[in-house]
């Protein structure tokens, strides 16, 4: 049963890898045995990440990347086939918001920044199709591989304040049925694709809205824990386990499925 779960020596790509979630991620999969390769814009935090790897006996790169960039992608994965010779699973765990995507109670849908609106779009659906299609021609070839996108829980409820953010993670969802029909059907069985949507973790991007400087909660943040059953914010290494299941050959039959990881937060009900 333990090879259900071994991913020693795969190569694991995960975009916004520099990022709080992606940085415990990127570690995790790596003490694993995983071969990491970090895709992030922050050359000077990817680097650290690399070297705190390394430190601990792990292998990871990182390559400076942009999720919306064809061409910057393409000469990444040059990088990557040039050193490794495959890709055995893809993260797309790279996202974000703006303000201007957002309806804060003050304001009304007429203040929707358009511009702005259209940016979280493409960063979290165009920035996770591109990378998908760029660095899924390795895995047709191989005829095996894994693309995990993330989801939100903004993706299955109409949250208030965030509609940018979760129009673009709501497309992700379909966008991963999508994939994983399209390539299951036209390559075969051996290239799943799935997505995890984490609930509420702390992070850079909603840090300052679910907590106050002391560390008390928000009022948004008292609505999150209020309808969370767990009555916490989750913890990044929390996802660990179940990206671990759906990159591994544990989860063979597995495709097209979207995975909460939230403290009860989806089955939340008055």
């Amino acid at each position: 049963m333990g090879e259900l779960f071994n991913i020693n020596e795969r190569v694991i790509l995960i975009t916004g890898g520099t990022g709080i979630l992606g940085s415990v991620i990127a570690s995790y999969l790596a003490g694993e045995g995983a071969r990491m390769v970090i895709l992030g814009r922050r050359k000077e935090a990817g680097e650290a990440l690399v070297k705190e790897i390394r430190e601990k006996g792990g292998e990871a790169i990182f390559l400076r990347t942009d999720v919306m960039n064809e061409a910057l992608l393409l000469k990444n994965r040059e990088e990557i086939m040039s050193r490794y010779g495959q890709i055995d699973a893809l993260l797309n765990a790279a996202g974000g918001n703006m303000a201007g995507a957002n309806i804060p109670p003050e304001k009304t849908f007429f203040d929707l920044d358009m511009d702005q609106f259209d940016e979280v779009v493409r960063l979290n659906l165009t920035g996770t199709v591109l990378p998908s299609q760029v660095f899924l021609e390795p895995m047709v070839e191989r005829k095996k591989g894994v693309i995990l996108n993330f989801s939100s829980m903004a993706a299955f409820r109409p949250m208030t304040r965030v509609v940018g953010y979760a129009a673009a993670k709501a497309g992700v969802t379909n966008f991963t049925q999508f994939l994983a029909n399209e390539v299951a059907t036209k390559f075969g069985e051996g290239i799943r694709v799935n997505a995890i949507a984490p609930g509420f973790f702390l992070t850079e991007q909603n840090r300052e809205l679910l907590t106050n400087p002391d560390g008390s909660y928000t009022q948004r943040g008292g609505d999150v824990i209020r309808q969370t059953p767990f009555k916490r914010l989750g913890r990044p290494e929390e996802l660990c386990g179940t990206i671990h299941y759906l990159v591994s050959d544990a989860s063979a039959f597995v495709t097209g499925t979207t995975i909460t990881v939230d403290g009860g937060f989806n089955a939340f009900a008055m």
